[in-house]
C-alpha cells in the first residue's frame, strides 16, 4: 500500500500529547491523519487533517470513526475493544491487537499473564473489591506496608496509591483492585520495545526513571540507565520476552524495578508511545513516534541507538496553580546549551497535570543530569 501523499487515512484514537508528537511524524510523511478525542480543545486538532470529537469508551462512537480508515491506532489504552474487535473481524488492520490491548487494560489481567508466561513481577493478589482487603488484613493473609492499584482506568499517578496503615484504605474506589507486595529497588527502568507487522523487532536502550514521590509521576528519565552493562541487558531480555508473548504490532513501554539484588521485575506495560521515550525526539537516531508509524504500516524499523546522552524532565502543573497555563522562566532555560522544551497545547493547568516536557542532550550523562536538575528548579507551569 500507498501511505505517502495518498489517500490513505490513518486513525488515531485519542487526542492528547502523544498523539500530537506522532502527528509531527506523519506530517513530515505526508501522511493523512483522522483522530478522534471526547475534548474538543484536545492537542491534536491542530495537526490531523480530520478531528471528531466523540467518546473513546462509546461503542458507536469508536465502530462509526474506525469504518472510515485504513488502519486505526491508539496514543491511549482506556478504548472500547469490543468496537475495536468487530472493526477487526470487518477487516480493518487494529494496531495494537484487540488482544493485546484487553490484557493491558487490566493490571489483574497483566499480572495473570506474566505468571502465566515466567515473566518475573512483584508478588500481588487480586480482589474483586477494595472492601476486601481489609478482611485479607484481618486474616493475617496480607501485611503493610503494600500497594494498591486500581485494575482499570489508572493512568499518570492515578489509581495506584501505598497503604501503609488501615486508615489509608479510607476512600479508595471499591472496583475491582490489585495489592502488590513493596518492592526494594535500586531502580525504576523502562524498555520500549519495537514491532513491525512483518515481526521485526528493536529495542531501545535501557531508560532510568526518577519519579515525584506524591504524584507517582516520572520527574525524569535518563537515557542511558546508569546501571552495570549485565543488568541492561538482562533487562532488555525480559522486555523482549513480554514483548515475544503479547504478540504486540507497534510500540510496547515496559516498566521494570531492579532490585537490590539486580533482578529485574516487570511492573506494568504500555502499547503505544511512552513518557520513557520523549528523550529520544532529540537524542535518538529514530524517535518512538516515528519508529511507532514505522512499525504499524510494515515498514523497516529505524535505529534505535542513541546519537548523544539524553534526559527528559516532565513539565507538570505546579501545586497551588489552577487555571490558564503560564510558563514561567521558559526565556532563562532556552538559554541553555542542549535544552529543548515541547509544550502540549493544553490550556488549563492543575497541579500535577503533565503539560509538557524539556529535553536535554550531552556528549556526558551526568553533566545532562545537572542541567536537567537546573531546568527543574527554574521553569514553572502556574496560571494567570
Amino acid at each position: 500500500m500507498d501511505y505517502f501523499s495518498s489517500d490513505f487515512t490513518l486513525g488515531i484514537l485519542g487526542g492528547g500529547q502523544l498523539g500530537k508528537m506522532m502527528l509531527y511524524e506523519t506530517r513530515k510523511f505526508d501522511i493523512y491523519t483522522k483522530v478522534m478525542d471526547a475534548s474538543v480543545d484536545a492537542p491534536c486538532k491542530i495537526a490531523c487533517n480530520e478531528f471528531v470529537v466523540g467518546d473513546l469508551l462509546d461503542f458507536d462512537a469508536v465502530y462509526n470513526f474506525g469504518k472510515n480508515v485504513d488502519v486505526l491506532t491508539i496514543e491511549i489504552e482506556n478504548v472500547n475493544t469490543e468496537a475495536l474487535e468487530r472493526l477487526e473481524n470487518e477487516g480493518v488492520a487494529v494496531y495494537p491487537s484487540t488482544d493485546a490491548l484487553r490484557i493491558i487494560q487490566n493490571k489483574a489481567k497483566q499480572k495473570l499473564f506474566y505468571i502465566d508466561h515466567g515473566i518475573p513481577t512483584a508478588e500481588f493478589s487480586r480482589f474483586a473489591y477494595a472492601s476486601e482487603i481489609s478482611e485479607s488484613i484481618e486474616h493475617g493473609s496480607l501485611d503493610f506496608p503494600f500497594v494498591w492499584k486500581s485494575a482499570q482506568f489508572g493512568y499518570d499517578g492515578q489509581g495506584v496509591k501505598i497503604i501503609r496503615n488501615i486508615k489509608d484504605l479510607k476512600g479508595l474506589p471499591q472496583g475491582e483492585c490489585i495489592t502488590e507486595e513493596m518492592v526494594a529497588f535500586k531502580n525504576e527502568l523502562a524498555v520500549i520495545v519495537a514491532r513491525n507487522i512483518s515481526g521485526e523487532v528493536k529495542t531501545y536502550p535501557v531508560v532510568e526513571m526518577e519519579f515525584h514521590p506524591e504524584a507517582n509521576q516520572v520527574e525524569y528519565v535518563i537515557c542511558p540507565a546508569r546501571i552495570d552493562i549485565k543488568v541492561a541487558k538482562k533487562a532488555q531480555e525480559i522486555a523482549l520476552k513480554v514483548s515475544s508473548n503479547i504478540k504486540h504490532v507497534g510500540l510496547l513501554a515496559v516498566e521494570m524495578f531492579q532490585t537490590q539484588e539486580d533482578e529485574i521485575l516487570v511492573n506494568e506495560v504500555a502499547p503505544r508511545p511512552h513518557n520513557s521515550g520523549h528523550y529520544s525526539i532529540e537524542a535518538s537516531y529514530t524517535n518512538q513516534f516515528e519508529q511507532h508509524i514505522r512499525a504499524i504500516l510494515n515498514l523497516p524499523l529505524g535505529n534505535t541507538d542513541s546519537k548523544v546522552a539524553g534526559i527528559m524532565v516532565n513539565l507538570v502543573g505546579a501545586e497551588g496553580y489552577t487555571g490558564n497555563a503560564v510558563y514561567e522562566n521558559m526565556e532563562a532555560i532556552l538559554k541553555l546549551d542542549g535544552v529543548t522544551p515541547h509544550i502540549y497545547g493544553k490550556k488549563q493547568t492543575r497541579p500535577f497535570r503533565k503539560m509538557g516536557h524539556v529535553t536535554i542532550v550531552h556528549e556526558h550523562i551526568e553533566e545532562a543530569r545537572k542541567i536537567a536538575q537546573l531546568v527543574k528548579e527554574t521553569i514553572k507551569v502556574i496560571s494567570k
